[in-house]
This record gives C-alpha cells, sequence and structure tokens, in this order.
C-alpha cells in the first residue's frame, strides 16, 4: 500500500519541484530586466545612444548597414514636427504612464471585430523600449516585455527626454534611424530646414518606414490617410481658413486616422502637452 501511494505521490512531487523551479525562473528573468532597465534608464537620462538594438537586429538579420544617428536635441526640432508626431502615435503621450490601457483595449476591439491583427497600442515610451532594447517580432512576450520596459522607463525618464530619444532613434527607412539621419537621407537638409510638407511626409512614414516612403506612401490608403489627417491639422499658412477680419480661424477637432502602430482616440479626450505644441 505504502509502495503504491510512493508511486502516486511522486508525480505530485516532481510537478511541484517543476512549479517552484518555473517561479524561481520568472521572478529572476523579471528581476534581471527591471535592474537593467534601471541602469540603462539612468545612463539615459544624459547619454545619447549611437546604436541601438533594432540597429543590431537589422544588421543581423538583412545586413542592413545603418546609417550614423545624427542626434538633435528636442529644442532644436520644430514644435509643429512634436505634435505631427504625437498625434499620430500616442496622442495621450503626457497623460499615461507608459502603456495606455484605453490604446490596447480599442486595438483589441477593432482587431477581434476585423479577425486580424491591424491596429496596435504601442505607446511612444513602448515603441522606445522595443526600438532600444527588443526586436520588431511580433510576440506575445515581446509586448509584455515592451510594457515592464516602458513602464520602467517612464518612472525614471521625463516625458520630454522620452520623446527626444524616440525622435532620435526610430526607424525612418533601411538604414536610417532618428529624424536627423532622415532629414539628410531625404532632403539633403537639417532638421530646422525642413519645411511644413516634409515634416509632415516624415511623421506620416514612421508607422511602416522599410515599405513606404516621403513619395511612395502614397501608394497606400491608410497611409495617405495619415498624411491627409495631418494636411487638415497642419495647413499651409497660404491654405489656412481665415475669418472675415482676415486672421486665422481655429480648426474643428476631428478624429485621428488609424494606425498601425496606435488605436487614434478621438481629440477631445486628452490635450497635448504644450511643449509639444
Amino acid at each position: 500500500m505504502r509502495a503504491w501511494l510512493g508511486d502516486v505521490a511522486r508525480p505530485a512531487r516532481l510537478a511541484a519541484r517543476f512549479l517552484r523551479a518555473l517561479v524561481i525562473v520568472i521572478a529572476a528573468g523579471h528581476a534581471a530586466l527591471v535592474v537593467i532597465v534601471l541602469i540603462a534608464s539612468l545612463a539615459l537620462l544624459r547619454w545619447n545612444p549611437p546604436v541601438t538594438a533594432l540597429m543590431i537586429y537589422r544588421g543581423a538579420t538583412v545586413h542592413q548597414a545603418s546609417r550614423p544617428i545624427r542626434f538633435v536635441s528636442l529644442r532644436q526640432i520644430p514644435r509643429v514636427a512634436r505634435s505631427m508626431v504625437i498625434r499620430l502615435e500616442d496622442y495621450r503621450f503626457y497623460s499615461h504612464h507608459g502603456v495606455d490601457l484605453g490604446a490596447i483595449r480599442e486595438a483589441w476591439s477593432i482587431n477581434s471585430s476585423i479577425g486580424r491583427t491591424a491596429v496596435g497600442g504601442s505607446t511612444i515610451p513602448m515603441q522606445l523600449a522595443r526600438n532600444l532594447f527588443l526586436t520588431p517580432r511580433k510576440t506575445y512576450l515581446r509586448k509584455y516585455s515592451e510594457a515592464l520596459i516602458a513602464v520602467e522607463m517612464s518612472l525614471i525618464l521625463p516625458k520630454d527626454r522620452m520623446l527626444e530619444l524616440y525622435l532620435n532613434v526610430i526607424e525612418w527607412g533601411k538604414g536610417v534611424f532618428g529624424i536627423g539621419a532622415a532629414s539628410a537621407y531625404y532632403y539633403k537638409t537639417g532638421v530646422g530646414g525642413l519645411d511644413l510638407d516634409e515634416l509632415r511626409r516624415l511623421a506620416t512614414i514612421i508607422t511602416n518606414p522599410l515599405r513606404y516612403d516621403v513619395q511612395s506612401f502614397t501608394r497606400s490608403a491608410q497611409m495617405s490617410q495619415r498624411y491627409a489627417y495631418l494636411l487638415s491639422r497642419f495647413p499651409d499658412p497660404a491654405s489656412e481658413p481665415t475669418d472675415r477680419e482676415g486672421t486665422v480661424a481655429p480648426l474643428p477637432d476631428a478624429p485621428l486616422p488609424p494606425s498601425d502602430r496606435r488605436v487614434m482616440p478621438d481629440q477631445q479626450s486628452t490635450p497635448v502637452h504644450p511643449a509639444a505644441l
């Protein structure tokens, strides 16, 4: 009888040991991630990274040579450019803490209704985490890690610093990373030399820079919608509506178009931080 009971209990003991070991491994992994991100975030308060995980990944997987990052401070990036990016990629950037649960719910609802993953819920901090530390491979583990890193970075880095890093490390084309390199690559000038339409075009292609550039994005209905939204919200001065006294009339609020990286909520939800306008 005892032998039989021992045979029955042995698998249960093995399962318990396995679960304990699994919990320890998961806890150790989380602790290691927290420590690594803590050290990196403290360094990123003042240090401008010359290379990112995404750049290394592109070089290793497709043997893509990357142009050097031309780091541009936030104060040198036109305010209208910052506002365009925030409105398209993460409208509640200055009000959330790394993860926008509302955007994730909206993305889940839209993707469920159409039966495929067409809309993402990644915030600017989540996209920054992916560029700096992870790879673009779409897995649940990467998404989970992305969210954890984004939350921790948001506790350490000021919002303006995260926006500055984001604009300087994100992909803007094959081998083109950061707004400084993108300005030089597409328009042969610095960020300060870009006109309003060139800024609109650069902001438009953020969502899919490997397939489309500042000219070819018009072949995509979704990309064209992004550009049309920016054109309506940031019109050329000569085309801005005026009132009877000749002053520029305010444009009515309108919902942002959907993006495959972000869910665009209605503009009336939360205002953009004044520093980005």
